[in-house]
C-alpha cells in the first residue's frame, strides 16, 4: 500500500538508427492513444513511476535498442518507464509502452541485461503480439487482481465473476499474458537487437538464467517469506530450456560473446535502489505487513501468502482469500461496508447478508458482516470486516471463503491489527543496493554475511550476484549487497 513514491532515473546514450528502414512499420495510432491514456492509471497501480537519472538510463538504453526494431519513428513512440514495485516484473504494452519494475533491475548485472529485457519487451509490440492475443488478456486492477488469486479458492472464475463487472468499471487496464511461442520469438527478437546495437547477445541467456534462479530461490523463501511467487513467473514462462535456446540464438547472430556489457556503468546506476517493499507503501516481514507511515500491524495465519500491492494487500490461503484496504470514512459503519460490498459486485451480483455484527479490536471499534453469494461455480461466503482507524478513516478486509466457512479461516488476523508506536516504525529502514569493491580478505561468506536479511544469506547474495558456491572473488571485482538504508522523510 502506498503512501509517497520513490525516485529515480539515466543517462543519455546515442542511438544509431537501423541499417535500413525500407520496410519500417508504423503503430496502430488506436493503440497508442489508449497506451498514452492508460499510462497514469498504470503508474500509480504498480507504485509509481521512478524519475532521475536511473529513469532517464533506461529509457537511453531502451531507445537504443528501439532503434532496431523496424518501428517507424521508435524513438518517439516507444517509452520506457521504471516502476516503484517489488514485483520481479517487465512487460508491455499495445501502444509502445514499455515498463519495468526496480525489483527486476536489480537482480540484472551489466546494462546489456537491461537492454535484452528491454529488447524482449519491445519485441511484442514490434512483433504484434497483442493482437494475436487479445482473447487471453487480464484485467488487472486492484479488484481484477483480487478476482484472479481469490478465484482459486472455489474455482477459477468464482470471485473473478462476482466482481468482474466492478473490475472493469474500476480500470479498463489491460495486461497480455503471451503464449510460450511469442515468448521465444520475444527473446529472438531481442537477442536481434541486442546485437544490432552493440552489445553482447549471450545477455539474452545470462539474463533468463537470473531469472530462472531467483524464482526459484523465491520459491524456497516463500513458506518463511509469506510472499507470493514474482510475477515474472507467471507471466513469462521461464525454464532451462528456455535459456539454452537463447543461447543457441544469441551464437547464430555470429557475435556471441562480443560487444557491450557495460557492467560497471550500470551497477553505478544501480546504487541505492531499494529493493523488496519501499516502507512508504509498507513491508511484508514474516507474516506480518507493517506499514510505518500509517502505524499499523497485522499478521496473517500461518501458511497464507501476502501481495503487497499500490493500493492494497492481498492474501491467499487454503482457506480463504483476502485484500486489506481502506478509505474515508462519513457516514456509518454499515454504510461504508455496504460502500465496499457494491464496489465489489458492481450491483450486479446479489449477496445475501447476514446482520451487521459489532466488536472492539485493540481498543478500536470494528463491523463485520457475512455474505452469501451464488454464482456459476457454487455458493461462496463473502465478508467484509472493517475497523474505525480514527474519526474520518476506515481499514477494512473483504474476505472470500467456501460456503459455510464465514470469517473463520481470518479470525487471528482480524484480532491482530493494531497500532505500532513511534518507535517500532522509526525502526523500519529500506533495504537497499549497496554496490561494494571485492577488497583482500573478503570472501562469498563474509559479504554474504553483510546482506540485509535475516535468513537464506549466502543463498540471496550468490544469486543477486549471478556467482556460484564455487565462485572465486578477485580485489576489485564489483559485486551487490543488500544492506539497510535511511527512510526517506
Amino acid at each position: 500500500m502506498r503512501i509517497a513514491l520513490a525516485l529515480l532515473a539515466a543517462t543519455a546514450v546515442g542511438i544509431v538508427p537501423a541499417a535500413t528502414q525500407a520496410q519500417q512499420q508504423y503503430l496502430n495510432q488506436r493503440d497508442v492513444q489508449e497506451a498514452a491514456r492508460q499510462h497514469p492509471e498504470m503508474v500509480a497501480e504498480f507504485g509509481g513511476a521512478e524519475t532521475g537519472p536511473r529513469a532517464a538510463y533506461v529509457q537511453s538504453v531502451g531507445r537504443r535498442i528501439a532503434a532496431f526494431s523496424g518501428t517507424a519513428n521508435a524513438g518517439q513512440v516507444y517509452r520506457f518507464t521504471t516502476l516503484n514495485s517489488a514485483v520481479e516484473n517487465a512487460f508491455a504494452v499495445p501502444g509502445g509502452y514499455v515498463y519495468i519494475t526496480r525489483q527486476l533491475m536489480g537482480i540484472m548485472n551489466d546494462e546489456a541485461e537491461l537492454a535484452f529485457v528491454v529488447g524482449h519487451e519491445t519485441g511484442h509490440i514490434a512483433a504484434n503480439h497483442a493482437q494475436a492475443r487479445k482473447s487471453a488478456s487480464q484485467n488487472n486492477s486492484i479488484l481484477g487482481v483480487l478476482g484472479a488469486v481469490l478465484g482459486a479458492v472455489v474455482g477459477n472464475n468464482v470471485f473473478g465473476n462476482l466482481i468482474s463487472q466492478s473490475a472493469q468499471q474500476f480500470s479498463k487496464m489491460r495486461l497480455l499474458s503471451f503464449s510460450r511461442d511469442q515468448e521465444y520469438q520475444a527473446d529472438v527478437l531481442g537477442i536481434r537487437y541486442l546485437a544490432a546495437a552493440g552489445y553482447d547477445p549471450n545477455a539474452s541467456a545470462s539474463m533468463l538464467s537470473q531469472l530462472v534462479r531467483s524464482s526459484a530461490l523465491e520459491s524456497r523463501i516463500q513458506g518463511d517469506a509469506n510472499r507470493s511467487t514474482p510475477e515474472w513467473a507467471s507471466t513469462h514462462p521461464l525454464s532451462q530450456n528456455r535459456v539454452a535456446q537463447a543461447s543457441q540464438a544469441a551464437r547464430r547472430t555470429g557475435k556471441s560473446g562480443q560487444g557491450m556489457r557495460n557492467r560497471n556503468a550500470f551497477l553505478n546506476q544501480l546504487e541505492g535502489v531499494t529493493v523488496d517493499d519501499d516502507p512508504a507503501q509498507g513491508i511484508i516481514e514474516g507474516r506480518s505487513f507493517t506499514h510505518p507511515d500509517l502505524r499499523m500491524q497485522f499478521t496473517v495465519p500461518t501458511g497464507y501468502l501476502m501481495q503487497n500491492g499500490t493500493r492494497a494487500v492481498t492474501i491467499q490461503g487454503s482457506g480463504g482469500q483476502a485484500q486489506f484496504s481502506g478509505g474515508r470514512f462519513a457516514g456509518s459503519m454499515d454504510s461504508y461496508i455496504g460502500q465496499v460490498l457494491r464496489q465489489l459486485t458492481g450491483g450486479r451480483t446479489q449477496i445475501a447478508l447476514g446482520p451487521m455484527q459489532r466488536t472492539t479490536v485493540n481498543s478500536m471499534p470494528a463491523t463485520y458482516v457475512v455474505g452469501r453469494a451464488n454464482t456459476s461455480s457454487g455458493a461462496v461466503d463473502v465478508g467484509v470486516f472493517a475497523y474505525q482507524w480514527d474519526r474520518d478513516t476506515v481499514y477494512h478486509f473483504v474476505t472470500l471463503t467456501q460456503a459455510g466457512q464465514g470469517l473463520a479461516p481470518f479470525a487471528s488476523m482480524f484480532n491482530s491489527l493494531r497500532r505500532i508506536s513511534a518507535s517500532e516504525a522509526a525502526a523500519i529502514r529500506p533495504r537497499v543496493i549497496d554496490v561494494v569493491t571485492v577488497g583482500r580478505g573478503d570472501t562469498l561468506s563474509s559479504l554474504a554475511g553483510r546482506m540485509a536479511y535475516r535468513d537464506f544469506q549466502m543463498d540471496r547474495f550468490l544469486t543477486l550476484n549471478g556467482l556460484t558456491a564455487n565462485s572465486r572473488l578477485t580485489p576489485g571485482q564489483k559485486v551487490k549487497l543488500v544492506v539497510y538504508g535511511l527512510r526517506r522523510s
